[in-house]
């Protein structure tokens, strides 16, 4: 966010033990806890020192003229230079403060420096105007998209949402815990640490100490949970800023994350993952998760179909209040065909067996997640109508001992993140065994998702097919941010007689070759009997 004239707004935290003023005769107020906050929003870098972290700063430093000088490992004085007229240097006045550990009080002098640094650097004018040093997340990002992000994130009912989602909590406590040698002994950074869960995860499994970085308001939450677990609490430090902004102390061995949104990419914190990599993780440092794979499927639901386009109905009366509706009927009927509809739907709507498009956190650069490409093929194991593409993800947690997969398929216990469908306006026809071809083009936008553009193509089929052309096509396109949340349960559908129950591969026991993620784009074959399982299972649709 920007101020008036350019001025960077942003700002560190640190909670305090004790914060006390020394007076000019060296008399000491009454110590009590504090947060100190580094901040430049007023036009001056200053350290603010508040007895809540929402109350008014009770002190107020300008860095500018200030000194800080260590008393004790947990324990530093910061003091101000004075005027004077005989030109002097002097010091009339100075805050103790003191540290919960000494881990927290060297990260408190790193910050000390840096931002005192930023104003000897020439980054602040005389006038204390902060020259215009936007990070990477204030030049992609619509401010008020980041403020409604940070908002929601920032309560805490949405952060039980998360927590409850036992598949999702439950995957990273195994990850975590089951990698122990990954962990004991190492610096940890948690990027976008929200209410420090992952945090204590990582202490649990021995690290050494952790960074949790959350920019929101759920980092005081944070501070308040990891406080109250103090066995643990000790080896975290609560870092309030954008991963993009903050500076920490020391390189990490290791980084954790949960920044996967719907499809993977929604709310393109993938981006801020790697940032944080490129910024803090040592060389031959470990990412947690390691790798992510959208999955992709045609599939063909009649109900989901009928059940979008009958919504544009409601314009198509003729006498509503007097009021011909029917000339925006067909600007609505697209309007709601460009919702990707978030639910969780039955795996045996799927005519195709799925392909899957791998991205590397590893090695991806931030620049390549700005536009996703991805073409598109597969082998119809049934005749149908498609109706459009099916999605979901999954991610690696690739740890030393153990290789532990979080999974969103269809069919899989459902997850806070359930499965995405991209639904064509127009459908298109295919008979067993035809080929169908088409491209997922995405483009990030600064509203911190996606515009997706769709396109499924079925070839020719029967004599003349080796002539090539394309007897069908249907495109789309739908914004990423503005889903249609569907939310129901997958319907029951019944089973032919003859027909066999699909059996779920649980992606735990897949194993990903070095051959594997080298590829971009990866295309499952159709087994022998998919297409006859999928065909019983059409004729009783």
């Amino acid at each position: 966010m920007e101020g008036p004239i350019g001025q960077k707004q942003q700002q560190q935290e640190f909670a305090l033990v004790s914060v006390s003023e020394l007076s000019s005769s060296s008399s000491a107020s009454p110590s009590e806890p504090a947060v100190a906050r580094f901040c430049s929003d007023s036009g001056v870098a200053e350290l603010r020192f508040y007895k809540e972290p929402e109350s008014i700063a009770a002190k107020n430093v300008n860095l500018r003229i200030s000194q800080l000088f260590k008393l004790g490992p947990v324990r530093s004085v910061c003091i101000s230079e004075g005027s004077d007229a005989s030109k002097e240097t002097s010091y009339t006045s100075g805050v103790t403060v003191e540290f919960r550990n000494e881990e927290e009080g060297r990260a408190f002098h790193f910050a000390f420096e840096q931002w005192k640094n930023e104003v000897i650097q020439g980054n602040q004018l005389p006038n204390g105007t902060v020259l215009d040093a936007r990070s990477k997340f204030d030049d992609k990002i619509e401010p008020s998209s980041a403020k409604m992000y940070f908002h929601y994130y920032g309560q805490l009912l949405h952060q039980q949402n998360m927590l409850q989602d036992y598949v999702r909590t439950g995957t990273y406590y195994a990850a975590v815990l089951e990698n122990r040698s990954d962990f004991t002994g190492r610096v940890v950074v948690d990027v976008g640490a929200g209410s420090g869960i992952l945090s204590l995860f990582a202490v649990q499994a021995g690290a050494k100490h952790v960074y949790a970085v959350e920019a929101s308001e759920m980092a005081e939450y944070a501070r308040k949970l990891i406080a109250g677990n103090p066995s643990l609490g000790q080896r975290i430090t609560v870092v309030k800023g954008k991963v993009e902004e903050v500076e920490l102390p020391e390189k990490a061995d290791i980084l954790i994350s949960e920044p996967m949104g719907t499809l993977l990419v929604n709310e393109r914190m993938l981006e801020s993952y790697v940032i944080a990599r490129d910024r803090f993780l040592t060389p031959n440092g470990k990412m947690f998760p390691t790798i992510g794979r959208m999955h992709m499927a045609p599939f063909s639901d009649e109900y989901l179909f009928i059940e979008i386009a009958n919504k544009a109905l409601f314009w198509q009366q003729r006498n509503y209040y007097g009021v011909d509706l029917k000339p925006l009927h067909g600007s609505a009927f697209q309007g709601y065909f460009s919702q990707p509809v978030v639910d969780a739907f039955d795996p045996r709507l799927l005519v195709a067996p799925p392909i899957f498009h791998v991205i590397d956190f590893m090695k991806i650069k931030e620049e390549e997640l700005y536009e996703i490409d991805i073409p598109l093929r597969f082998i119809s194991s049934v005749g149908a109508r498609v109706h459009g593409l099916a999605c979901w993800f999954d991610v690696l947690f690739d740890g030393s001992t153990v290789q532990r997969w979080l999974t969103t398929a269809p069919g899989a216990p459902i997850t806070h993140w359930y499965q995405l469908r991209c639904v064509l306006s127009q459908p298109i026809y295919v008979m067993a065994g035809q080929e169908i071809t088409g491209r997922l083009h995405m483009t990030a936008h600064n509203a911190q998702s996606y515009t997706i553009y769709l396109t499924l193509s079925a070839k020719m089929w029967g004599p003349g097919a080796e002539q090539g052309g394309i007897i069908q096509a249907s495109s789309c396109k739908l914004d990423l941010k503005e889903p249609y949340y569907r939310m129901s349960q997958p319907q029951a559908y019944p089973l032919a007689q003859d027909q066999q129950p699909h059996q779920l591969i649980s992606t735990q026991d897949i194993q990903v070759s070095s051959q594997d993620l080298e590829e971009r784009e990866l295309m499952q074959q159709p087994s022998p009997n998919s297409g006859a399982q999928l065909n019983s299972m059409m004729e009783n649709i």
